[in-house]
């Protein structure tokens, strides 16, 4: 069994890919219209991008 740090670090990185797909698959698209609302996204978009990359370093180091 994992420890619960890394139990807690894969669980963040799953939820902020979900979160990452909804946003690229429907919120954008949604927002179309809105261009405030668009670029709201379009940093979300960048915002998760970088903390997924945070979490795999962190994983990848909890598994050494």
């Amino acid at each position: 069994m994992f420890e619960n740090n890394l139990y807690n670090l894969m669980m963040q990185a799953t939820q902020e890919h979900l979160s990452l797909w909804r946003i690229k698959k429907e919120y954008l698209e949604d927002a179309s219209q809105n261009p405030e609302a668009k670029a709201f996204w379009e940093k979300m978009i960048t915002d998760k991008e970088a903390h997924i990359n945070e979490l795999k370093v962190l994983i990848k180091k909890e598994l050494q």
